[in-house]
């Protein structure tokens, strides 16, 4: 008894007094958002002043007539290269950061990140075939890749749930059937390139992530996916609050907690195989931002889920630009940046974080 009554008496507090979000730190959010979108549309090989690009977007809303002076070489550059780019990286830095914090919240662990039940290795091992198959360079419509990743990714992770069921699917069971399915599609991917070592190159571009697009077609696909998943999460976070003092507890409490890991978890690997089929893997926003957004403006869902959703979009699309100009004309994988910068960047979080409260 002395055993469960402790987290059953420290969570009271959480419930008693729930933590809000404050007005500053959404409207730091929003306007993190809008730098990010400013700077990614403003800065590339082609020279195009930052001035003249806001008039080319201010010129194309409703009722508002102005002449930003671009040609239409620089105007295509705008709206159908940098700002469809832009735009993506704001989808899947939004849906990685958002999957990452109710993954933690499911698992009641900061630690976790959004490929913990084997999105990553399903989708590596869904691209990896379709590659070896020569399905990658074919002429037809739709992109193979893409959906072989999004296939693999929740093919991943449905077949961890089922196996973690065996143990009435708590959150070690769960985690345990994760590790095992990880495992399993990562030796067979490894097997794979190793029979087809021609592919490993083309592989490795993917699986170390890169935001390119075809114009608008690839944020069409993805935003379905992103408002569907997100709505879902944000409409949970208020029982990630409650689910958070533990199973029994929250059962107590009138919440079935078997019911909200299963929507979360579903809905948090939609985001994410939707944003791997995009983007490829993509390291470090699911835990770092979530994990910053919970140091500094509190540990209530309520705040880090909307929050993270925010700040993970401005930090791959700011990730993205550094990638797409620190070695102009070529770029760095997306995936490096966001790991280069991401882990320095965490470790100054954490000191500062305990330093404020020594």
């Amino acid at each position: 008894m002395a055993t469960t009554a402790a987290p059953v008496t420290a969570a009271r507090p959480l419930l008693a007094h729930p933590v809000r979000l404050r007005s500053g730190w959404l409207v730091a959010g929003f306007v993190a958002v809008a730098v990010a979108a400013f700077v990614g549309a403003s800065v590339g090989p082609a020279a195009i002043s930052p001035g003249r690009t806001m008039l080319e977007v201010l010129d194309r809303v409703p009722f508002v007539d102005i002449d930003s002076g671009l040609d239409a070489r620089q105007s295509a550059i705008v709206w159908e290269l940098r700002l469809p780019r832009v735009a993506l990286g704001l989808l899947v830095g939004a849906m990685l950061s958002i999957a990452g914090a109710s993954y933690q919240g499911v698992f009641r662990n900061p630690l976790v990140d959004p490929y913990l039940l084997g999105a990553a290795a399903g989708a590596g091992l869904g691209v990896t075939l379709v590659i070896v198959s020569g399905f990658s360079r074919s002429s037809s419509f739709l992109d193979p890749v893409p959906i072989a990743a999004f296939i693999g990714a929740s093919a991943a992770v449905a077949i961890a749930y089922v196996v973690g069921g065996a143990g009435g699917r708590s959150v070690a069971a769960l985690v345990l059937a994760g590790v095992a399915v990880t495992s399993f599609l990562t030796a067979a991917q490894t097997y794979v390139q190793q029979r087809e070592s021609e592919t490993i190159r083309e592989v490795y571009s993917w699986i170390l992530g890169r935001l390119t697009t075809a114009g608008w077609r690839d944020v069409v696909l993805v935003l379905p996916y992103f408002v569907l998943s997100t709505g879902v999460l944000l409409a949970h976070r208020r029982a990630l609050d409650v689910l958070a003092v533990g199973d029994a507890e929250a059962t107590s409490l009138g919440l079935s907690a078997s019911r909200v890991r299963l929507a979360v978890v579903v809905a948090a690997t939609l985001a994410t195989a939707a944003a791997v089929s995009m983007s490829g893997l993509i390291g470090f926003v699911g835990i770092i931002v979530p994990h910053t957004v919970r140091l500094l403006a509190g540990t209530s869902f309520r705040v880090i889920l909307p929050l993270s959703l925010l700040f993970g979009a401005a930090f791959l699309a700011g990730a993205d630009v550094f990638a797409r100009t620190v070695i102009s004309p070529a770029e760095l994988p997306v995936g490096v940046v966001t790991a280069f910068f991401g882990a320095p960047f965490f470790v100054l979080i954490l000191r500062s974080a305990r330093g404020t409260r020594a």
